[in-house]
């Protein structure tokens, strides 16, 4: 009888494996964003697809030029930059120009992302990064909001009555102190009002990070402290003499606030990694939001308030890292105590 001998297999860590990839996660993403698009393309027109498509194809483009130069490996497989350029052109009303979007796409890409090395290395949202860059380099152009189903031709340029096409979005009627009451719940909700394509449609983008959450790409922590801290405060502490739920929920469904607790501020690049630094992180996103959109000269906060605390995401880890099991004091604490003793 011939004896059977067990080889055990011995190598470095780790030692869990997993068939999540980065292509896999990021294409998750994609497929979590095709609602809100939809959305978006029947209010706004067909124009938003071209857009989605210019700032793409520019964001791939422009990693795939990047890395060739540098003589780096590509990593335009990876599809981090296909969401970056869904993510920027989710983020602007549909009148954007083609070029400035594109201008956009190469600052997030390059500037953002690579110079700090590609994807993981990067402190702040490329996307959203991208995005206060063209507010503040071209108001002009990223500043106008279409009216629902007032939609431009893929190729039409702003006609000349500007006001038959545009409106002040919802965010802009807060901001003075009154409720958009132009607009219902209901409206608010499924996408009819102004705004960036991503802002619209409340539903969809809800919809969508649902499925992010059923397929463990993000979990609550961070959308839910983001999302509930604007809604507390902006409960208890409501401006202009409004009643307290309906400027809550005008607060929760302007803006790019959905939006951006769901799809940017858990970014994984630039968010915390710990459990308490990703409570502290969602705390402090909700706070500024509120702050900018309360005393700021700026409607909406959302985009600076993740951006700034994306630059703080190294404190909430260090704050929020949990104490090792059995460790009754932290390593500096008992190198201090040895110290001590002798």
């Amino acid at each position: 009888m011939s004896e059977t001998k067990k080889l055990f297999r011995i190598s470095s860590a780790p030692h869990i494996t997993s068939h999540d990839t980065t292509r896999r996660l990021m294409l998750d993403v994609i497929i979590a964003l095709i609602p809100a698009i939809g959305v978006a393309t029947y209010f706004f027109g067909l124009r938003v697809l071209a857009l989605c498509a210019v700032s793409v194809i520019s964001c791939v483009l422009a990693e795939f030029l990047y890395r060739l130069l540098m003589k780096k490996p590509q990593t335009i497989g990876d599809l981090s930059a296909c969401i970056t350029g869904l993510l920027l052109a989710m983020s602007l009303p549909v009148t954007t120009p083609y070029w400035t979007i594109a201008v956009g796409a190469v600052f997030s890409i390059v500037i953002v992302k690579q110079l700090y090395g590609g994807i993981g290395k990067n402190f702040m949202n490329p996307a959203l990064a991208g995005r206060v860059f063209l507010f503040i380099a071209f108001p002009a152009f990223v500043n106008t909001w279409s009216k629902p189903l007032a939609t431009l031709g893929v190729f039409d340029a702003m006609p000349t009555d500007i006001n038959a096409v545009t409106s002040a979005t919802p965010m802009m009627t807060l901001q003075t102190g009154a409720l958009p009451e132009a607009y219902s719940y209901q409206q608010m909700l499924v996408g009819q009002r102004p705004g960036s394509l991503g802002e619209a449609a409340i539903a969809a983008l809800v919809l969508g990070g649902l499925y992010l959450l059923f397929r463990k790409v993000i979990t609550l922590r961070i959308p839910l402290t983001y999302l509930g801290t604007v809604a507390l405060l902006t409960f208890f502490f409501p401006q202009a003499g409004n009643a307290s739920l309906p400027w809550m929920l005008y607060q929760l469904l302007s803006g790019g606030l959905v939006m951006g607790a769901l799809f940017m501020a858990t970014d994984y690049s630039t968010s915390p990694v710990t459990r308490g630094g990703q409570w502290m992180y969602g705390i402090g996103c909700g706070l500024l939001t509120v702050f900018i959109r309360y005393f700021g000269s700026y409607p909406e906060g959302v985009s600076f308030a993740i951006l700034v605390m994306n630059a703080c995401v190294w404190l909430f880890d260090k704050w929020g890292k949990p104490r090792r099991f059995g460790a009754k004091k932290s390593p500096k604490k008992a190198k201090e105590a040895a110290n001590d003793g002798k």
